[in-house]
């Protein structure tokens, strides 16, 4: 089991439990913008607090990541000890890409435009100096469950048992309260799904769809999704993250999936779920689940505790060294419906076009 977390490490609300909206965005820094990507950072908290005092009982939370070559840009000194770039895989038949992202802000709330003030308001700070390069716009759908038909989320430890898995411990003090955060959007083949029984979909998964059971191991296929995703340490305790996928879709676009979003204390534990998932486990045996649902992106965040934005780690450059673009107009309520292939979005206004 990871090690237990000091209690003084202030979390950012990575525990909090799945909401009706989720607004996912994935930015990178352009050249020259981290100066201003820093000043920002001491106002996250206060973006979410003034928003959570209009509109009380919406639930909004807010957590920010950053990726591996994003932290070196931004912060001398020590870094998280698994903090590095998302490990691509190529098994025998599926792919799971790499792909750009300098920062991972994931907000959530009971209702849509709540997260997208939260985003238009640090959007609009930043300016000329990040450019969003994913924008997923997620939902609950009926009882928790992805679009595939099955309920999302069952085994997610609860309580303490989320705690750890979830944040940093005292293996790596300097930045205990913290989670790593591997992200992934990924396309349904919702004809070719559809097209299977209800017994070979629930062969695929491992559970029963109707009423959420997870199979026996004598009857649970070895390629069955629950089974590749179910690890074991040494000493026969449960290897667990935290998940916060949520469904996305576009009619427009005939583009359906999950956006998976997982947080663990060490990164490997997602890490190796993959790798049994693409690789297989024995190599050879795959996910069934891919042979439906394909990974189109790929990054892996790591999200300090709250208490890092108040005094972030000093700057790599010398002050005043930096070179900054020149900012662009804050997005408005009424930005254009985005036009963009596979962007997930329910076309609740586009942050990808206003923010550039």
């Amino acid at each position: 089991m990871p090690a237990a977390v000091p209690e003084p490490a202030a979390a950012q609300p990575i525990l909090t439990p799945l909401s009706t909206a989720a607004l996912i965005l994935v930015v990178t820094i352009e050249p020259g913008g981290e100066a201003a990507v820093r000043d920002v950072l001491p106002d996250l908290g206060a973006f979410a607090r003034s928003i959570d005092f209009r509109f009380p009982g919406i639930g909004l939370a807010c957590v920010t990541g950053f990726g591996s070559d994003a932290w070196d840009r931004l912060f001398a000194g020590p870094r998280p000890a698994g903090l590095h770039p998302f490990q691509e895989l190529h098994g025998a038949r599926h792919h799971a890409p790499t792909t750009p992202g300098d920062l991972l802000l994931h907000i959530r709330g009971e209702r849509m435009d709540v997260c997208y003030e939260w985003a238009a308001r640090l959007l609009g700070r930043l300016g000329g100096a990040v450019k969003v390069v994913d924008e997923t716009q997620g939902f609950r759908y009926l009882d928790h469950r992805d679009l595939l038909g099955f309920v999302d989320g069952t085994e997610n430890p609860v309580g303490a048992d989320a705690r750890a898995a979830a944040l940093v411990g005292s293996a790596d003090p300097d930045f205990a309260g913290g989670s790593y955060v591997i992200v992934q959007k990924y396309l349904h083949d919702l004809a070719g799904w559809n097209a299977l029984s209800t017994e070979e979909q629930e062969r695929v998964i491992g559970r029963s769809k109707a009423d959420d059971v997870e199979m026996s191991d004598a009857v649970k296929p070895a390629n069955s999704h629950v089974a590749l995703n179910t690890l074991t340490a040494p000493d026969g305790s449960e290897r667990e993250i935290l998940r916060a996928n949520m469904p996305f879709g576009s009619f427009e676009q005939g583009q359906f999936g999950t956006y998976f979003i997982g947080y663990a204390a060490d990164p490997d534990v997602t890490e190796q779920m993959l790798r049994n998932m693409f690789l297989g486990s024995p190599p050879g045996t795959y996910d069934r689940i891919l042979d439906f649902s394909t990974a189109v992106t790929g990054t892996l965040f790591y999200a300090p505790c709250a208490d890092f934005f108040d005094a972030p780690p000093p700057s790599p450059v010398p002050s005043g060294t930096e070179s900054l673009p020149q900012p662009a107009s804050a997005p408005v309520a009424q930005a254009p419906v985005p036009t963009g292939a596979g962007d997930g979005s329910l076309h609740i206004g586009s942050l990808q076009e206003s923010a550039q």
